[in-house]
């Protein structure tokens, strides 16, 4: 028999169908392709940083990209997963259940970029669905602008 045909949730589980949790293991939460190739472009232009990594210690929040010294912690954010406002679609199923996890992330995020402010980091923020290159390039100037000690607070 298939597995759809016998699917038992896990304890706890959220997933609807074998199917479903096969599909939501597969969604990646790093290594992006819009992550990849910002990181690409950003490292071309002789900047380096870390990848997946806590801005603040006592922070148990990752960053996409990192620049330590330069205080910047760079996140490029799932249209979905973060509530797009061009881009996002209320789900068809289980509405109720991921309408508020969306919301929660939102809410994380805003609560994150205020924790990394208040710690003298600046967060920056980019939909996957921009592009690449602009998002590397303001990068790359942001960067600079903090090596040069002209930092905006």
């Amino acid at each position: 028999m298939s597995e759809d045909l016998e699917w038992n949730a896990p304890v706890g589980s959220w997933a609807s169908s074998a199917a479903r949790r096969r599909n939501m293991q597969a969604i990646r939460s790093r290594d992006t392709k819009p992550e990849i190739l910002i990181r690409r472009l950003v490292h071309a232009q002789g900047l380096r940083y870390r990848v997946s990594a806590r801005p603040i210690s006592d922070l148990r929040r990752t960053a996409d990209m990192v620049f330590r010294p330069a205080k910047v912690a760079v996140f490029i954010d799932g249209c979905y997963w973060h509530g797009c406002p061009e881009h996002y679609v209320p789900p068809r199923t289980n509405p109720g259940y991921w309408s508020e996890k969306v919301l929660r992330n939102v809410q994380r995020d805003r609560d994150t970029d205020q924790r990394l402010k208040d710690a003298g980091w600046l967060a920056l923020r980019f939909w996957e669905h921009e592009p690449s290159e602009i998002c590397a390039q303001h990068i790359a100037a942001t960067i600079a602008e903090r090596r040069s000690g002209s930092r905006k607070p």
